[in-house]
């Protein structure tokens, strides 16, 4: 990791910047794609099946018998441990149903709003150099709490741990198939994959680009969630190992991943490069994570509160704030996907089982996104009732309100209204 001492504001957009590739040549790639799946269906998603995937397949559907035996092909400690994480999750994701509030506006206009939950919604799960069976429990818990129909689920994978987890969530159909062509295969529909009313799921670079693509034809995503990042704010109270373990335990993920701590203690910095090197020699992704650990950097300032404007102005996906007053220091952010507190709250644990949820926005997103709840999987219906004396009370104003906007037909509708209440004195 490169050591970046005391930036002035002016090279902070260079500090910020992902490693990631220009949107106009990753979009070039998967245009054709969508467009392929767009108009070919299944016979486009085995052709890119072959291409991306490297086997060879004539169907992609797994058959539901094998998501009901998945459990039979894990361990006992591996399935606990599911299902605790199972049970965490839930316990979360049940404490944001909203109970219905009606609200009078004014004697006689009683307003309110419901959840209805979103019919159709698939879920992609990564799988292409790791498992990602805690993604599915992220994804289908909410879907699951929401009350969704149908949830349909494309992952790369075919690990028993994906499939057992999918049973616990209540997926109704399992497709073996990754990447942009997944993507296109849930936005559009085939003769097999059903068509997505939402689209869930992180991703690398090119499923980002998918779902930013078909967004654009009016087909909603959750966020924007590319390659995984950590931010770490460290003072010199922090454990030099706790933090060099969090920061390869993002590394690992992927190439294209980074990792950045800031900090105002030279000491602790060269304290966390000992420890980096020695247990980076330990991980069995060690070359994926010395990638990833090219693209990333130790920022020294002067001040905790250079360091917290910093913060604010990178929006990390995942931020740990290692420090004795991880409360106070958390109060003054405003830009970050979820954040972890305190030396005892690894990252690893919301990635999880913890409860809250993994999927999160990258790139900076989390300016104006939020990581997915259980409202990513709701509509909001609102509704209200107008008695007549809440028609005598409101009409008016509605009438004069409408004139002025030159919309005569409105103003009709309450006037009408009011002259039959009037007749009827």
């Amino acid at each position: 990791m490169n050591i970046v001492r005391f930036p002035p504001v002016a090279h902070w957009d260079a500090l910020i910047k992902r490693p990631v590739e220009s949107n106009d040549s990753i979009e070039a790639t998967v245009s054709p794609i969508l467009s392929a799946i767009k108009n070919n269906g299944n016979e486009a998603v085995v052709s890119f099946i072959e291409k991306f995937e490297n086997r060879s397949v004539e169907s992609f559907g797994v058959d539901m018998k094998i998501i009901e035996n998945a459990e039979m092909h894990i361990s006992n400690e591996l399935k606990t441990a599911i299902d605790v994480a199972y049970k965490n999750i839930t316990i979360f994701h049940e404490s944001q149903k909203e109970t219905i509030s009606k609200v009078d506006t004014m004697p006689g206009v009683t307003c309110w709003r419901k959840s209805v939950p979103i019919e159709k919604v698939g879920i992609y799960v990564p799988g292409g150099s790791a498992p990602l069976f805690s993604t599915v429990l992220m994804l289908g818990v909410p879907a699951q709490i929401a009350g969704c129909k149908e949830v349909v689920l494309c992952s790369p994978s075919d690990h028993p741990a994906i499939f057992y987890a999918a049973k616990l969530v209540g997926v109704t159909k399992v497709f073996r198939v990754g990447g942009a062509h997944a993507i296109a295969a849930m936005a559009y529909g085939t003769d097999t994959v059903p068509k997505c009313y939402k689209i869930f799921g992180p991703g690398n670079q090119y499923v980002t680009a998918a779902k930013m693509l078909v967004s654009k034809e009016g087909i909603p995503i959750d966020m924007p969630a590319g390659p995984s990042e950590v931010a770490i704010y460290a003072d010199d109270s922090a454990n030099p190992a706790f933090v060099a373990a969090d920061l390869l335990s993002q590394a690992e993920h992927g190439v294209d991943s980074q990792v950045i701590m800031v900090t105002t203690s030279e000491k602790l910095i060269g304290l966390v490069r000992v420890e980096l090197a020695e247990q980076l020699e330990a991980l069995p992704r060690k070359e994926i994570a010395e990638t990833s650990l090219n693209n990333s950097t130790f920022i020294l300032f002067r001040s905790t509160e250079n360091c917290i404007d910093f913060l604010n102005e990178y929006a990390a996906e995942h931020l740990i704030l290692s420090c004795d007053n991880a409360e106070d220091i958390a109060e003054k952010i405003t830009n970050a996907g979820s954040i972890f507190l305190g030396h005892l709250t690894p990252e690893s644990c919301g990635d999880y089982a913890s409860g809250t949820n993994h999927t999160l926005p990258t790139n900076g997103y989390a300016r104006m996104y939020s990581g997915v709840s259980l409202d990513s999987f709701v509509k909001k219906i609102t509704l209200q009732r107008i008695t007549a004396e809440g028609l005598n009370n409101l009409g008016s104003h509605v009438e004069v309100m409408a004139e002025n906007e030159g919309l005569y037909g409105h103003k009709n509708a309450v006037t009408v209204r009011l002259e039959k209440l009037a007749s009827e004195l």
